[in-house]
C-alpha cells in the first residue's frame, strides 16, 4: 500500500521523492545474534554502569529491582517459562526506559525431589543408592540444566546479570539459607516434634502443604464399623437405665486403613444421639446421631427401631469405652468430645487416629493420648499395626487399590482390614466414595497423613506480623491478596524437613553413645556447623565420616552423628531475598512475579522467612516485595492444558523459527541480502525471539493464556506490519533528493512539542493528536503492567491512524510535493518514528535494534538510542487550550470518510473508478449548519496556514478534489449532471450518500449531510496521478511548479 507503483512513467519517476530502504522484509537469522547481544547484554551492562553515578543535575537515578523466582533446574524450557521470563523482561526494559537503574539477577532452584528423581532415572539408578552418589548425580543434572535453560532465556532477549545468576546449590546461597534458619531458631520458631505430616509414599518424604495438589475425583472405600462399648455406671444407672446391654457404637471412615492407629472415638457434646435396634441383626443395639438415622438406614437398606433418643453427646463423652480390635493389648479406649465432629455425614461418631490427622492429634494431645502410626516410609503397615497377628497386616500398602483385579489389590491394607472386620462381625456397611484428596504434586500419587518426627517452623508465631506485611503489598491482579492471605491464615506450622539427600541439611546432631538417637540443636551447634560449612562446603556433611569430631562443638559431651534430613525446597528459594541489598524503609524488591500457584509456594515462603528474621516480635515489618504479580498458565488454542499425551505441547523454539506456520515460498528480492537455504529444506517465516515476545506482551497474563496457530499467525502479521511501517519510515528519512533538515530525533521532539501545531495541515494536526494520545495510553498501560493493552493500542494506531489514514494522506505530499513539504513531513514522521521505537523497545527489542541499525548515519550519530533515552509522555502544545479540537475534527473526518468510502465502493462495483484519486467529492451542507466543527473542517477556519483549504481536504480524504457547498447548490449540481447525461453531452457519473449527524449543543439535534462522489472534472496528472491537470497528458499546476522550481 505504501510502495509506489512501478507503472509510473520513467520521465516523471526521477522527479519524485520515492522512499527506499535496505531494511529487510524479515529478520535475517545470520545477524540476529549481534542484535541480540546489543539489545540485551550490552544494554543491561550500560544501564548498570551509566546509572550508578549522579547525572548532570547531580541526581542519582532511581533503582528498580525485580527479584527472580527460581525455576526448577530439572528439564527443558517450555512455553510457560517464556510467559514468565519475558513478562519479567518487559517490565525491566520499561523501567530502563523510565531512566531507572534496573537490577535483575536470574536464579535457579537446584535442590529437591524432582531433580533427584530425574538424575537417578537418567543413570538407571534407584532411590536406595548412597546419599553421596545421589547428590553427585543430582548436582551434575542441575548444572547441565542451568546452562541449557540460561542459553534459552538469553536467546529470548531476556536481559539480566547472567554472570552473577544465583543457584540455590551454591555454597554462598546455602550459607545464607542456614543463617536464616539460625535466626529463626534463635527466635524460637524452629522445633522438632512427633506429629502428623503429609507423607508421600511414592517420594518417601514428608511434604508441606505447598507441595500438594488435589485430585477432585479420588475414589475411596468408606466403611461403617461397629465397636462394642462398655457403659459406665453413671450411664447404666442414669439415662441408659432402660436399655439392655450389650451396646454398640458405629463410626464411619473414608480411611479404614487408619483403624489400627485408632486411639479414641469422638462425639460432639451438643449433638443429640439415639439408641436404635436392628431387628434383622439379632436385635443389635447401636448409638448413632439422631439426625443421621435416616441416612444410616438408607445405607443399610432397612429400617431401625428407635429404642431411646435425646441422649446428649456431653453425657456420652467420658462414659463409654471400647476396644480397638487391632490393639487389644492397649485395653479399653475412651469416647471423647471433639469440636470438629458434625452431623453432616457419617453417624455423628468419629474414629480418632492422632497419628494420621491433625485434628485428631490436637484433640488427643489435650487429653494426653499419644500419636501412633504403624506405617513405614513406603506406606506399608509395620508389625505394630496388629501386634497379636502381624501376618494379617504387615507389609500391606495403605494406598493400594481396593477394586479386585486392579494391580496391587492383593497388597491392599484396606481390603485386609475389611476382611478381618467382616470375619468378626464388626463391619456394617461399605460405601464407594468419590471426593477431593491430596496428591504429591510431583509424582501425582496419593499422599497419607502420618505421624513422624519432623522439623517445623512455627507459623502461628509470625502470622499476625505476616498479615500486617501483606497489607502493604500491591497485588496484580487484586484477587492475589485474598489468595495469599488465606494460605497464610490457614497455616499454623510449616514442616520444613525432608527425608532426601539432595538439599541443604537441617543442622542437627544426634547423640548415639547412650543407646539413643535423639536430635540435639542449639544456637552454638548451628553456628559451629555454619563455620565448618564455610570451610568444607555442604557436601562434606555427607562425605565426611559419621563420627568426624570436626562437626561437633566442644561444649557437647558424648558422641554425635550428623542428621540426614534436608530442608524443604521452599525454604531454599524462600530465602533468596538474602542476596538483595537492604533498602531504607523499603522492601528489598519492587516486584515478585510468578505463576498463580506460587501464593502457596514461593510468595508465601519468602514472606514468612523474611518476616521471621526482621524486626522484633512486636514491631511492624515490611514485606520483601512492594508489588506481587501473578500470571496464569498456558493453554492450547482449544483451552486445554498442554501435555505430551495430548500431543499439544508447543516449544518456544517452534515459535521463534516460525515452523508452526505453513512453509513459505520465498522469492529472492533485489537489493536485499538473503540467507542461504539448503535445497529441499522448507523455508519458514522466521521472525525470531520478537514473535515469542510479542505473543507474551499481547496476552493478558493475569488469566490463563492460549497459544496455537491462529494466535501465532496474528502475531506474525503484526510483526510484518511493524516491519513494513518502519521500512517506509526509514525510506522517508533516506531520501537522497530530500535529506532531513534535522540531525537528531531527540531535538526534533522538543521542536515539535513546543511548536504551535495549529498552523500545520489538518492531517498533521490529527495525527500528532493521535500520537500524543497513544503515548499517554501506552505509558499508562505499561505503568500498570497491562502490556497487552499497550500493544493493542500500538497496533490500532499503526493500522488505523498511520496506515489507513495518515500515510495515505502523505503519499502525494512526500512523493510529488515540494521539498519544503517533504522536509516538514520528515520532521513529523521523525516524532512518530521515535515514539514508536520507544514504545516497542520493551516488547520487540531485536526489531528496534535492527531498525536503529538502518537509520541514516548522521541521524543515528546525532540521536540517543531509543532504548537508552528516558521515555517521557509526549506533550504537544494544544491548538485550543481546554477544547478537544483534534478529537472533534477526527470524529467528523471519520464520519465523512465512512460515507465517502461507501459511495466509492458502489462506483467500483459499477466499474466507474478504481483508485480513490479517480474521483472528486462534493459535500452538501444545510443552510444553517450548527455543527461549527464540521463547518470549520469543510469551509475553513481550522487554523491551517500551510495550504489552501480545498487541497488540504483532498489530501485528508485522498481524493483529487473536494469542496463543500450548500445543500441547494449540491442538488443543483446533480440536476445539471443529470441533464448533461440525458443530452449525451459528456458522461458524468456519481453516487450519493446521506449522513445523519447528531450533535448536542444545549439540545439534541440531527443534521443531514449529503456526500457526493463524482467523476473528476479535470485530467490525470502523469506525475502525481491526481486528476488536477487542465490538459490531457499535462502536469497539474502543483507539479508544474515543483518541477520548475526544483530543476527536476
Amino acid at each position: 500500500m505504501l510502495t509506489p507503483t512501478r507503472l509510473l512513467r520513467a520521465s516523471w519517476t526521477s522527479t519524485l521523492h520515492l522512499p527506499k530502504s535496505s531494511f529487510p522484509a524479515r529478520p535475517l537469522p545470520s545477524v540476529s545474534a549481534e542484535y541480540l547481544r546489543r539489545c540485551s547484554d550490552e544494554l543491561y551492562a550500560w544501564q548498570q554502569s551509566s546509572r550508578s553515578s549522579p547525572d548532570v543535575n547531580g541526581c542519582v537515578p532511581e533503582t528498580f529491582t525485580l527479584h527472580d523466582g527460581p525455576p526448577y533446574a530439572n528439564g527443558p524450557l517450555h512455553i510457560g517459562h517464556a510467559l514468565n521470563k519475558i513478562t519479567k523482561d518487559i517490565i525491566c526494559r520499561f523501567q530502563v526506559g523510565q531512566g531507572k537503574k534496573v537490577s535483575y539477577i536470574p536464579g535457579w532452584d537446584c535442590h529437591g525431589l524432582p531433580i533427584e528423581i530425574k538424575a537417578l532415572q537418567a543413570q538407571n539408578k534407584d532411590a536406595n543408592m548412597d546419599a553421596v552418589s545421589v547428590r553427585k548425580a543430582a548436582g551434575e543434572l542441575a548444572t547441565r540444566t542451568v546452562e541449557e535453560q540460561m542459553r534459552g532465556f538469553r536467546e529470548w532477549a531476556v536481559m539480566g546479570d547472567w554472570n552473577n545468576a544465583y543457584r540455590t546449590m551454591e555454597r554462598g546461597f546455602e550459607i545464607r539459607q542456614l543463617e536464616v534458619f539460625r535466626r529463626m531458631f534463635e527466635k524460637g520458631l524452629i522445633y522438632r516434634q512427633f506429629k502428623p505430616v503429609y507423607w508421600s509414599p511414592s517420594s518417601r518424604t514428608a511434604l508441606a502443604e505447598a507441595e500438594l495438589e488435589y485430585d477432585e475425583n479420588h475414589k475411596s472405600l468408606a466403611a461403617f464399623v461397629r465397636f462394642p462399648v462398655t457403659v459406665s455406671d453413671v450411664l447404666r444407672k442414669g439415662v441408659l437405665s432402660g436399655v439392655n446391654e450389650p451396646l454398640n457404637i458405629v463410626i464411619w471412615t473414608t480411611t479404614p486403613w487408619t483403624l489400627p492407629a485408632n486411639k479414641a472415638i469422638a462425639v460432639h457434646k451438643d449433638i443429640v444421639y439415639s439408641v436404635v435396634q436392628d431387628s434383622e441383626n439379632d436385635g443389635e443395639l447401636t448409638i448413632v446421631a439422631a439426625s443421621r438415622l435416616a441416612s444410616y438406614q438408607d445405607i443399610l437398606k432397612r429400617e431401625l427401631i428407635v429404642v431411646q433418643t435425646g441422649l446428649s453427646g456431653s453425657v456420652l463423652a467420658g462414659n463409654l469405652q471400647y476396644e480397638n480390635p487391632f490393639q487389644k493389648a492397649n485395653g479399653l479406649q475412651p469416647v471423647i468430645h471433639a469440636d470438629f465432629v458434625t452431623d453432616l455425614s457419617g453417624t455423628g461418631l468419629v474414629h480418632i487416629a492422632p497419628g494420621h490427622g491433625m485434628d485428631d492429634y490436637h484433640a488427643c494431645s489435650a487429653l494426653g493420648i499419644p500419636a501412633f502410626a504403624p506405617v513405614d516410609d513406603t506406606g506399608a503397615f509395620t508389625k505394630e499395626a496388629f501386634p497379636s497377628h502381624p501376618e494379617v497386616l504387615e507389609g500391606k500398602l495403605v494406598q493400594a487399590p481396593t477394586l479386585k483385579g486392579q494391580p496391587g489389590f492383593e497388597d491392599s491394607a484396606t481390603m485386609a482390614i475389611v476382611e478381618y472386620l467382616t470375619e468378626h462381625n464388626l463391619l456394617r456397611a461399605l460405601q464407594d466414595l468419590q471426593h477431593k484428596y491430596p496428591i504429591d504434586w510431583r509424582t501425582k500419587q496419593p499422599v497419607i497423613v502420618r505421624a513422624t518426627e519432623q522439623w517445623f517452623a512455627n507459623v502461628d508465631g509470625i502470622k499476625e506480623r505476616a498479615m500486617r506485611a501483606i497489607d502493604q503489598v500491591e497485588f496484580i491482579p487484586h484477587s492475589g491478596r485474598s489468595r495469599l492471605e488465606s494460605f497464610v491464615q490457614s497455616r499454623s506450622q510449616w514442616c520444613i524437613s525432608r527425608q532426601r539427600a539432595w538439599g541443604v541439611p537441617i543442622p542437627a546432631l544426634y547423640r548415639v553413645d547412650e543407646g539413643k538417637h535423639e536430635a540435639t540443636m542449639d544456637s552454638e551447634i548451628i553456628r559451629h556447623i555454619l563455620e565448618v560449612v564455610r570451610e568444607r562446603g555442604i557436601d562434606a556433611w555427607w562425605t565426611d565420616p559419621d563420627n568426624d569430631p570436626a562437626w561437633t562443638p566442644k561444649h557437647l559431651p558424648g558422641t554425635y552423628v550428623r542428621g540426614r534430613d534436608t530442608m524443604d525446597v521452599w525454604f531454599d528459594s524462600g530465602t533468596s531475598w538474602t542476596l538483595l541489598p537492604p533498602r531504607d524503609d523499603q522492601p528489598v524488591a519492587d516486584i515478585y512475579l510468578e505463576g498463580t500457584d506460587q501464593h502457596r509456594g514461593w510468595f508465601q515462603s519468602s514472606l514468612l522467612t523474611y518476616v521471621a528474621t526482621h524486626g522484633a516480635d512486636s514491631e511492624a515489618v515490611k514485606p520483601p516485595f512492594k508489588t506481587l504479580i501473578t500470571h496464569g498458565f498456558t493453554l492450547d488454542s482449544d483451552g486445554r492444558k498442554m501435555s505430551k499425551s495430548l500431543g499439544n505441547v508447543i516449544s518456544p523454539s517452534q515459535i521463534t523459527s516460525g515452523e508452526l506456520l505453513p512453509p513459505l515460498k520465498r522469492k529472492k528480492q533485489k537489493g536485499a541480502k538473503q540467507d542461504q537455504v539448503k535445497d529441499g529444506a522448507p523455508t519458514y517465516d522466521f521472525m525470531g525471539p520478537d514473535a515469542l515476545r510479542l505473543w507474551v506482551a499481547g496476552s493478558d497474563y493475569t488469566t490463563d493464556v492460549t497459544i496455537g496457530q491462529p494466535v501465532l499467525q496474528s502475531v506474525n502479521q503484526t510483526l510484518h506490519k511493524y516491519r513494513v511501517t518502519f521500512k517506509w519510515l526509514l525510506g522517508i528519512f533516506s531520501l537522497p533528493t530530500c535529506p532531513p533538515i534535522f540531525i537528531s530525533f531527540n531535538a526534533i521532539r522538543t521542536v515539535i512539542a513546543t511548536h504551535d501545531t495549529k498552523t500545520f495541515p489538518l492531517a498533521d494536526q490529527l495525527s500528532l493528536h493521535r500520537l500524543q494520545k497513544l503515548s499517554q495510553e501506552v505509558h499508562t498501560h505499561y505503568t500498570n503492567y497491562e502490556f497487552f493493552k499497550g500493544v493493542n493500542a500500538i497496533n490500532k494506531f499503526i493500522t488505523n491512524d498511520l496506515s489507513a489514514f495518515y500515510f495515505e494522506t502523505l503519499k502525494d505530499r512526500v512523493y510529488a510535493g515540494t521539498k519544503q513539504d517533504c522536509q516538514h513531513i520528515q520532521s513529523i514522521l521523525a516524532l512518530v518514528f521515535y515514539e514508536l521505537m520507544q514504545a516497542l523497545a520493551p516488547i520487540c527489542p531485536l526489531l528496534v535494534e535492527e531498525v536503529w541499525d538502518h537509520v541514516p548515519g548522521p541521524l543515528k550519530l546525532g540521536s540517543v538510542h531509543p532504548a537508552r533515552e528516558p521515555w517521557t509522555l509526549l506533550k504537544l502544545q494544544p491548538s485550543h487550550p481546554g477544547i478537544p479540537v483534534e478529537e472533534s475534527y477526527y470524529d467528523r473526518w471519520n464520519m465523512l470518510s465512512t460515507a465517502l468510502k461507501a459511495a466509492q465502493e458502489r462506483l467500483r462495483a459499477k466499474k466507474k473508478m478504481g483508485s480513490s484519486l479517480e474521483c472528486s467529492v462534493v459535500v452538501g451542507l444545510p443552510e444553517s449548519i450548527s455543527d461549527h466543527w464540521l463547518k470549520n473542517l469543510l469551509l475553513g477556519n481550522t487554523g491551517n496556514t500551510w495550504n489552501d483549504q480545498g487541497r488540504d481536504l483532498a489530501n485528508l480524504f485522498v481524493v483529487s478534489e473536494m469542496e463543500a457547498m450548500s445543500r441547494d447548490e449540491t442538488e443543483s449540481l446533480i440536476k445539471m449532471w443529470r441533464e448533461r447525461n440525458e443530452k449525451g453531452v459528456g458522461e458524468v457519473w456519481w453516487e450519493e450518500e446521506k449522513v445523519k449527524w447528531k450533535i448536542s449543543e444545549g439540545r439534541q439535534t440531527e443534521e443531514e449531510i449529503l456526500v457526493v462522489v463524482a467523476k473528476p472534472r479535470k485530467f490525470k496528472c502523469p506525475r502525481c496521478w491526481r486528476f488536477l491537470a487542465m490538459h490531457k497528458d499535462g502536469l497539474c499546476g502543483r507539479c508544474e511548479s515543483v518541477v520548475k522550481e526544483e530543476g527536476l
